[in-house]
């Protein structure tokens, strides 16, 4: 008898567009386009910042060593004009209406202190709103700084290696795996409690309160079937429109870095192919099965209790930031999965899915996951069946 209301609730659903919308559409068809708008925009700034031509605006000497360094800087730092400032005041007011990108400040004693092989400072202006600029910055006070130094060495007549006793070398042994995981790791399981509260929403609102407004609740009720396996069937498909939603999630990124040729690394790309295994999707869905079970056990009573289905919609969506928010903290780095964390609920299965993907997984942790987020969800279908069973919720 579950199975033949789960069929049916089913039927019904699938011919509701809005929730085909929520549930396939939007998840297969979002990556796609947010990717795609994020990455042409990134690289449209990216390259405008690069290949612009700024204008530096120095104050000192004329003919002074960093006017002259300036002028004969390579072309991959990016094409510059020099205009010369007598005072700061003039130099950062122009920066501040885009006049000039940047501003170089050096002392009247400046070119005294480089005969005199003192160390001198030099004061360098930026707008930090400015994209890529302080990236350029960084990169001509290096410039010059080197072109310094090697004039003081063959002044000194020293060769640079003999006064560099020490050549650090950094070695991460992390996997690239292993990076991923823990710094994009948070998104995936983001995106997957986002669509999966999603696509419960709508079903859950309409098989509940949508029959109320329709009046067949009531005609349902009148047959020899227990509200339990009523209740169980129309439960089914709000949790099947969950983890069907999620999964086109899935499907909408998969696409989107196989079709759209979004990661240029090809070592990157060959650990996301070594990411999406069988074992990575049951593992995934593990975790994914609980909580979207618990997602319906929050929504069905709140659908049982509302009377019109533009009631259960005005208090179904705001829970959908409180669920979303603890989903966040997997974006927060130095968070690990832990006893502590394992036992709590969604910020685990983030966590979880952080480490899976990094392929660091404790499989004592996701057990102790899996069990937090099953017990949860049996008591979200035990609230759920005691609202459906009180006769005031369903016949209004």
């Amino acid at each position: 008898m579950i199975l033949t209301i789960f069929l049916k609730e089913l039927k019904d659903t699938l011919r509701d567009r809005r929730t085909i919308m929520m549930m396939v559409v939007i998840p297969i068809l979002i990556f796609p386009l947010i990717l795609n708008v994020f990455i042409g925009i990134s690289s449209s700034f990216e390259k405008d910042a690069a290949n612009k031509t700024i204008t530096i605006g120095v104050i000192g000497e004329k003919n002074g060593f960093i006017s002259n360094t300036l002028s004969k800087t390579p072309e991959q730092l990016g094409k510059c004009k020099i205009k010369f400032y007598a005072d700061s005041a003039s130099l950062i007011k122009d920066l501040q209406i885009d006049s000039i990108q940047m501003g170089i400040y050096s002392s009247k004693t400046f070119e005294a202190s480089l005969i005199e092989k003192k160390p001198t400072p030099i004061i360098c202006y930026f707008n930090g709103t400015d994209i890529g600029i302080k990236s350029r910055a960084e990169k001509y006070i290096s410039y010059i700084e080197e072109k310094a130094l090697n004039k003081r060495f063959k002044e000194l007549k020293l060769e640079p290696s003999k006064v560099k006793p020490i050549v650090p070398l950094y070695v991460n042994i992390a996997s690239d795996k292993e990076m991923l995981g823990k710094i994009a790791g948070g998104i995936l399981p983001y995106i997957f409690i986002a669509f999966g509260f999603i696509g419960c929403m709508y079903p859950a609102i309409d098989l509940f309160t949508g029959e109320k407004e329709r009046g067949t609740i009531e005609t349902l009720l009148t047959t020899p079937i227990s509200r339990l396996q009523i209740l169980f069937g129309k439960m089914g498909v709000v949790v099947l429109s969950g983890l069907l939603a999620s999964s086109f999630a899935l499907i909408g990124l998969f696409l989107s870095i196989e079709m759209m040729d979004v990661i240029k690394n090809e070592q990157l790309l060959n650990v996301v192919h070594s990411i999406m295994t069988i074992r990575f999707i049951l593992t995934l869905f593990l975790l994914l099965i609980p909580l979207t079970i618990f997602f319906a056990g929050l929504m069905i009573p709140i659908a049982v209790y509302a009377k019109t289905f533009k009631e259960a919609q005005s208090i179904i969506t705001p829970l959908n930031i409180v669920v979303v928010l603890p989903a966040m903290i997997g974006f927060f780095p130095g968070i690990e999965l832990n006893l502590s964390t394992a036992c709590i609920p969604v910020i685990n299965v983030v966590l979880s899915t952080k480490e899976l993907i990094a392929g660091t997984l404790n499989l004592n942790y996701l057990l102790i996951s899996f069990l937090v987020m099953g017990f949860l969800a049996l008591i979200s279908v035990f609230i759920s069946y005691k609202q459906f069973g009180k006769e005031s919720n369903i016949l209004t």
